[in-house]
């Protein structure tokens, strides 16, 4: 029996207009939005659809993302696609709860809206990641123990890339090392701080305060967390995974061999970019995978449904 998994991407896959062809031809979508902007104060639509650079400011990305990503993914749930798990990538987590009902919409964009403003302010200067090709992830753990400062990986993302991130000068020297151990290309991320990393301990402590009065359902479907790279059924661990994920490793690499070996053998990304999609591809040839970030992409979703 075919099984399906909704895939949803964090951070950087963001661009101006995205999500405008849903909102312009489905009232689901139009419904998001707006239940986003009444939920944070914010126009939320004139942040996803028009030219500005708070788009690319962590605080405003993280909300714009989750309500891009929620808003198609209420159309899909429309037309009656349905999944057997689902998973995010660091912020894209709060999507996978979408998804897995959860929580209710309105308090997921409340958190969603905190977290980047806790995250934007945990570590407003100084801090750095950089993206590691071609080593295995075992070596560049190594070598950050090894370096002086504080680096560590906040990404396993699928075999031969990997993310370091911590102070600007550890993670500058560590990239040094890793291209000396044999790393193709050590490419610095253009992000506004350590996501990921123990820096961001402090704004895990503000989440946490804020999910204490925040009600969670046991999961309708399983997702799978970043945190533990394991299946979460019930409610009782989703308030700690949470707090915990702002600061710990998003372990990606394992989350998909968590739910390939569970026998998913079709991927739906949703939301912006391509990127999780690649990643998938690198880990199996043998699954189907198929983005759906424009209005146009829905007509790769019949051959699931029909």
């Amino acid at each position: 029996m075919s099984k399906t998994a909704f895939i949803f991407p964090g951070q950087g896959a963001q661009y101006c207009g995205m999500g405008k062809d849903f909102f312009d031809q489905f009232a689901a979508a139009r419904e998001i939005y707006t239940m986003a902007g009444e939920a944070t104060g914010l126009d939320v639509a004139g942040l996803c659809f028009t030219e500005n650079e708070k788009l690319n400011i962590t605080e405003y990305t993280q909300i714009a993302m989750l309500t891009t990503e929620t808003a198609i993914l209420k159309v899909l749930e429309e037309k009656g696609l349905q999944a057997w798990c689902s998973a995010g990538l660091s912020l894209g987590e709060y999507a996978a709860l979408a998804a897995a009902g959860v929580m209710e919409l309105p308090t997921l964009f409340r958190l969603i809206r905190n977290r980047g403003i806790y995250m934007q302010e945990a570590y407003p200067i100084g801090g750095a990641m950089t993206a590691v090709l071609g080593l295995e992830t075992e070596v560049i753990h190594r070598i950050c123990l090894e370096s002086e400062g504080i680096v560590s990986v906040a990404n396993d993302n699928c075999p031969g890339q990997a993310v370091i991130s911590g102070e600007a000068c550890a993670v500058q020297a560590a990239s040094e090392k890793l291209q000396a151990a044999g790393a193709k290309r050590c490419i610095p991320l253009k992000v506004s701080g350590p996501f990921h990393s123990p820096l961001l301990a402090g704004a895990g402590k503000k989440l946490a305060a804020d999910l204490e009065n925040v009600k969670v359902s046991d999961p309708k479907i399983p997702y799978v967390c970043n945190v533990e790279a394991e299946y979460v059924r019930e409610a009782a661990p989703v308030k700690e995974l949470l707090a915990r994920q702002v600061s710990s490793p998003v372990r990606w690499r394992e989350s998909m061999e968590r739910m390939l070996g569970d026998g998913v053998d079709t991927f739906v990304e949703i939301g912006p970019g391509r990127t999780l999609a690649g990643f998938v591809k690198k880990m199996s040839r043998q699954v189907k995978v198929i983005n759906v970030g424009t209005v146009g992409d829905l007509e790769q979703i019949e051959e699931i449904l029909y």
